[in-house]
């Protein structure tokens, strides 16, 4: 099967199975965001559960129950 190298690119699978991707509206225009806001924005969060299956389906891992 193969695996979306577009889903392959944005999303990273942590040791423990959680599916990791960078936060949106963070590239640019960032001078007009406040502090707080760029300061959330870093770093990278996780997918919720429903979305998070959906992922895994595309990179063909087993989705946890």
């Amino acid at each position: 099967m193969k695996i979306p190298k577009s889903v392959l690119r944005r999303v990273k699978v942590s040791g423990s199975g959680k599916i990791t991707h960078a936060s949106n509206f963070n590239r640019h225009l960032a001078r007009n965001k406040s502090k707080s806001q760029r300061r959330r924005l870093s770093g990278t969060k996780e997918f919720s559960n429903a979305f998070a299956n959906k992922v895994r389906k595309a990179l063909g891992i087993k989705s946890e129950s």
